[in-house]
């Protein structure tokens, strides 16, 4: 997997290559780009590229002083997107909302359209059942625990919990890959309860929010009818917020659409793509 050196450490993604336009995934905690692996084979004719953001599922640690919170992340994600080159960037973003803070940071000059796929908005980060898992990682110790006590099934499948993000659920295998780094590096763990525990309180969080309004790019808000951790009204609401914004719900899926319902979300991103000038590259045969 090709990896790239920026300012708090190295960041490890993956690209798929090709002429079309760039698309590049944000992802949740402590997850990475498998995240999106049942959706990026169905987009052919687009080149995306999926960093593993420092929030528990990379592999290598960051700097010590690195600045993990909400808008440290943010910042990150854009020194990457400058650190390759990538231009007219696609930014598509599930669970995790803090992409949107680009935006707050001055750093969305190629950032030419969003996709907020059931994620983090306004004052709701981390999503109300996360806050209790949030308050474990800024103990000392927490992130340790939770790792232990995501390897017991009746835990892993919560409902309250990473359970309740998938209708479908989430395979084993995919899971254990998500905390695994977690799991065996005292610095991963560190960098995950940073990341964590980095959001503000509500008021900040909400004044940020008001600032996202000089956005004047397309944006599309996709919601999920049964989402556990995104309240369903923040979808319209999200979607008001931009100046450009629009909205899709889809049904029958909670917060990781892309598990539940990749076909569907697969052509409705590429529909709004076209729509909004990105048309898929295809070589000729």
């Amino acid at each position: 997997m090709p990896r790239v050196v920026l300012s708090s450490g190295p960041v490890d993604y993956r690209d798929t290559g090709g002429e079309g336009p760039v698309l590049v995934f944000g992802h949740g905690l402590p997850m990475n780009g498998s995240q999106w692996r049942k959706v990026v084979p169905l987009l052919d004719g687009y080149r995306c590229v999926l960093p593993t953001l420092p929030m528990g599922g990379h592999r290598q640690p960051m700097r010590p002083d690195a600045d993990l919170s909400q808008r440290g992340v943010a910042r990150l994600l854009g020194e990457f997107i400058e650190a390759l080159g990538l231009r007219r960037v696609s930014l598509v973003l599930n669970d995790w909302g803090g992409g949107q803070f680009l935006v707050l940071e001055g750093q969305d000059q190629h950032i030419a359209r969003m996709v907020l796929v059931a994620c983090e908005a306004f004052d709701n980060f981390p999503p109300g059942p996360a806050k209790a898992m949030a308050r474990v990682c800024g103990v000392p110790g927490g992130v340790w625990l939770l790792t232990r006590l995501m390897r017991v099934p009746v835990i892993r499948r919560s409902r309250r919990g990473y359970g309740g993000m998938s209708l479908r659920g989430v395979p084993d295998d995919v899971m254990d890959d998500w905390f695994a780094p977690a799991t065996r590096s005292r610095a991963i763990r560190r960098d995950l309860a940073k990341f964590a525990t980095g959001a503000p309180d509500s008021r900040t969080l909400l004044a940020w929010s008001e600032r996202l309004r000089d956005f004047d790019r397309p944006v599309l808000v996709v919601w999920a009818t049964k989402d556990r951790l995104m309240p369903r009204e923040h979808g319209p609401r999200l979607a008001q917020l931009y100046p450009r914004g629009r909205l899709v719900e889809i049904a029958d899926s909670s917060t990781l659409v892309p598990e539940d319902q990749p076909e569907l979300l697969a052509r409705t991103l590429v529909d709004f793509l076209i729509e909004t000038g990105a048309e898929p590259v295809h070589r000729d045969c």
